[in-house]
């Protein structure tokens, strides 16, 4: 948790990431399109070959813009933001504590999203994004 969301807070939390696995040879990291997560970014805060050490075991996927999957983790924000931040919290620490509590409690109800969407309903659905299999003639 930062108080900003700057690309700088992004890099060190990339950093801090890295460094806590220094035996990782590869972190893949999932990330949304936010212009903050830019790996070009690193260049502007480690000389060259610090920031080629990081991100040469950085490996980012960025979830799509339009992908109905990803309503999965806006739902279990919404289910934050409504069950454990609909109110003023006063400090970091107070955040912190919340957060922990409402994530332990949650993962103790074991609790999961019923996913309904199939590929075929996609296919019918996102039918333009899909490319068109033309059968050849005999």
């Amino acid at each position: 948790m930062t108080e900003r969301r700057r690309t700088c807070e992004w890099v060190d939390c990339m950093q801090a990431i890295a460094d806590d696995y220094p035996d990782a040879v590869r972190i893949r990291v999932v990330l949304d399109n936010l212009s903050t997560h830019n790996p070009a970014a690193f260049y502007r805060f480690f000389p060259p070959e610090k920031a080629r050490e990081y991100l040469d075991r950085l490996e980012f996927y960025y979830t799509p813009t339009h992908g109905s999957w990803l309503n999965m983790a806006e739902l279990v924000w919404s289910s934050l933001q409504t069950q454990c931040l609909n109110r003023r919290v006063p400090d970091a620490a107070s955040l912190r504590s919340e957060v922990a509590a409402w994530e332990a409690e949650r993962n103790e109800l074991d609790v999961t999203v019923n996913w309904q969407f199939t590929n075929q309903d996609a296919r019918t659905k996102l039918h333009r994004l899909y490319p068109a299999i033309e059968e050849a003639e005999n």
